[in-house]
């Protein structure tokens, strides 16, 4: 009788964490250190960052700006047109996410050069066309050198914390996907070379998607 009941109370225990819904943490600092909120009280006194308010000329030479992610969750990444290393295999697992949330209204996919002063809005069409970038919730996005860097670096943490420190005259580069929320809080960081984060990444949109 004492194994049964043993065994019951495993069971359910088992079934229990296998159906707590997993919460995503929030990300403060550079260093992307985890912070995990238990209630409405500690969000408003820990979680302090967010995503600081920008305008840049998307691929159709359009301004996107902080009220076209404004109660969205998006998905920011740095790159370059002419980028042969790392770049071709971002954009290939950006494809992904466009995919598997195509012209979806509340997900926006920022993509934002690092090379603006190549990457014209006319280059960003060809590049776009070039890779069937299709969505029209996937954003291409150039303009001031310097608001690009500081956004990636200040905002984003792009960098990390070895980004964060750097000169805003520094080559910025580096294979960041970051997870944003609804109210331009950052949620996740991932490794855009990396097919397994990928799948990870849209899993978590979903969950924030069923966020309050």
């Amino acid at each position: 009788m004492y194994r049964i009941v043993l065994l019951i109370s495993c069971s359910f225990l088992i079934f229990s964490c296998s159906n707590k819904q997993k919460v995503l943490p929030y990300y403060n600092t550079p260093d992307f250190t985890p912070l995990f909120i238990k209630n409405d009280k500690e969000f408003h006194q820990k979680v302090t960052h967010t995503i600081a308010n920008f305008s840049f000329l998307n691929q159709n030479n359009q301004y996107i700006n902080q009220q076209n992610v404004e109660g969205k969750i998006h998905v920011a990444n740095f790159f370059f047109t002419s980028c042969g290393s790392i770049c071709p295999k971002m954009t290939n697992h950006m494809k992904l996410i466009q995919q598997a949330f195509l012209n979806d209204t509340t997900i926006q996919l920022l993509s934002y050069t690092v090379t603006p002063w190549i990457d014209s809005v006319q280059k960003l069409k060809v590049y776009a066309e070039a890779n069937e970038i299709k969505a029209t919730n996937w954003q291409l996005l150039t303009g001031s050198k310097a608001a690009i860097y500081q956004l990636a670096r200040q905002s984003y943490f792009a960098e990390e914390d070895l980004g964060y420190t750097k000169d805003s005259t520094e080559f910025l580069h580096t294979e960041h996907f970051i997870l944003v929320d609804k109210t331009k809080r950052i949620r996740g960081i991932y490794n855009g070379t990396l097919l397994l984060e990928i799948q990870q990444l849209v899993k978590d949109i979903q969950l924030l998607k069923q966020e309050d």
